[in-house]
């Protein structure tokens, strides 16, 4: 069997073709159209014209998914998916089996199969991109909630009034993006001309301003890890996306949950933290992981 698998990200479409078995090839990117769902649809669609023999297409995508009737409710950081049933529109496309995700579930899925948290009865998955992503393990499973949200951190409200406006709600936060708005705030200069790359090139190379943006960065990001364990005392935490490759940014967290902890006046359980063993493509193999789910129960129903 071999799977178009594609993660949807705000700022680029990742897609490559995998078995059953994870063998990885043909893989891709295009820029995420930022326009229309038409202009999504039709650029999955043009990736799927170059690989027609596939047996399936399995999608990682930002929002709320309701993934039994490929429904996203809401898009999160591509907001034109907002309520739109994309699979039924996509196989008019691409007529194949079609399973859709949420990405931070997809890298939770892998994970949990074959990766960091194989094994680990109760976990957790954070993703850091655009904004972050989210999602449980509970009992070896995938556990989405009553409304497919379960996980759904970046939507957490850091202000001590308590709401949620789109600067204080932890996914605009500490997402990616706002490391590099805390740099270029740091340097004076304009955020288009910082990524993720820059300051982490800055970090590594002993820049005292960058490693401060670092440390308020993953200050942060401690906080809400203590939350989440005190909250549903997973056995692990594992940490995902474009920047979990860099040894540094787990690092600081770790730092930043010991004095936390140390600091703390009652006894309580302690985040083991790791990061996701697929790093960046956790979205493209979980994304795998779901779609052979979803046609095995299918094959159990018939």
């Amino acid at each position: 069997m071999k799977v178009l698998t594609i993660d949807i990200g705000g700022t680029f479409i990742k897609y490559a073709l995998i078995n059953e078995v994870m063998d990885i090839s043909n893989n891709g990117k295009v820029p995420t159209p930022v326009t229309s769902r038409e202009d999504l649809i039709e650029t999955i669609g043009k990736i799927y014209d170059e690989y027609k023999d596939v047996d399936g297409i399995a999608i990682s995508m930002p929002g709320i998914i309701d993934s039994e009737n490929g429904y996203c409710a809401m898009g999160g950081a591509l907001k034109y998916n907002d309520d739109f049933y994309l699979r039924h529109t996509l196989y008019k496309r691409c007529p194949v089996p079609i399973h859709i995700e949420n990405d931070a579930k997809c890298a939770a899925m892998a994970e949990a199969a074959v990766g960091s948290l194989k094994d680990v009865k109760d976990g957790f998955v954070l993703i850091f991109g655009t904004m972050i992503g989210g999602a449980m393990i509970k009992d070896h499973k995938l556990h989405k909630g009553k409304h497919f949200s379960a996980g759904e951190v970046s939507y957490i409200t850091t202000s001590h009034n308590g709401l949620p406006t789109f600067e204080n709600v932890w996914g605009n936060r500490c997402g990616t993006p706002y490391l590099c708005r805390l740099y270029a705030d740091k340097k004076n200069i304009d955020v288009h001309d910082v990524d993720g790359i820059k300051v982490f090139h800055d970090i590594n190379k002993g820049d005292e301003e960058a490693i401060q943006c670092l440390q308020q960065f993953t200050k942060e990001i401690a906080v809400q890890l203590f939350n989440i364990q005190t909250i549903l005392d997973p056995e692990k935490i594992a940490i995902g996306g474009g920047i979990s490759v860099q040894p540094v940014f787990l690092e600081y967290i770790k730092n930043n949950l010991k004095e936390m902890y140390a600091s703390c006046p009652y006894d309580v359980p302690q985040a083991q933290v790791v990061t996701c063993k697929f790093f960046n493509d956790a979205n493209l193999y979980g994304a795998l992981q779901c779609f052979l789910l979803d046609e095995k129960e299918k094959a159990l129903i018939v």
